[in-house]
């Protein structure tokens, strides 16, 4: 079965040809450093339980991916650029193996996200078109409880200096980081995902 990306169609549209054929790939294992069963995905796949029964290793040939340790694309995010992972449960501290992952598909072009200190857009609002590693540092915001994101890929981080737990946002309007599985988390810092990272 082939899955499609869910991208939007802007993002799409800003792709040249080229961009659009360099597709990731992904092979996870069902055992650590790469044995048992394997899936390779190439897009979004948004339940692995019916491909694997569980998944404690996986290689990324290609692109870069965000794993979920939950279906749907929730749970706890990790970021998965080229490069091989042998036991990446014990390397990231997850409790639970990869139930989703999200290929990131290139950017080219300019980064631009509004970060807003409330939900639903409210409180002060600050306009970001490069990399942002203390946003009490650099605009004495306390707080980033929902966003915009206009252009590009991003990593939000509840730590600064892109440490601790993260989120990925890709274009669209984030009203309240709650209503998405991020009740009680702070971002603190956030980053481009930049075609250096495939």
């Amino acid at each position: 079965m082939q899955f499609r990306s869910n991208s939007d169609s802007t993002s799409t549209a800003n792709m040249s040809n080229t961009d659009m054929n360099m597709r990731g790939k992904i092979i996870f294992y069902e055992e650590r450093n790469f044995q048992g069963r394997s899936y390779e995905c190439m897009s979004d796949c948004s339940d692995m339980n019916s491909y694997l029964s569980r998944c404690h290793s996986c290689r990324v040939e290609s692109g870069c991916f965000m794993v979920y340790d939950r279906s749907n694309y929730m749970g706890n995010q990790y970021f998965m650029r080229r490069g091989e992972y042998a036991d990446y449960m014990s390397m990231m501290g997850m409790r639970d193996c990869i139930r989703s992952c999200r290929m990131i598909p290139m950017h080219r072009g300019q980064y631009r996200m509004r970060i807003y200190e409330r939900e639903n857009f409210g409180g002060q609002m600050h306009e970001l078109m490069d990399d942002c590693n203390n946003i009490m540092d650099r605009y004495r915001m306390s707080d980033c409880m929902s966003c915009n994101v206009m252009d590009g890929h991003w990593l939000m981080y509840e730590q600064p200096n892109y440490r601790g737990r993260m989120m990925y946002l890709r274009p669209g309007e984030y009203r309240s980081y709650r209503d998405m599985g991020f009740s009680g988390m702070r971002f603190m810092s956030m980053r481009r995902i930049m075609d250096s990272c495939h």
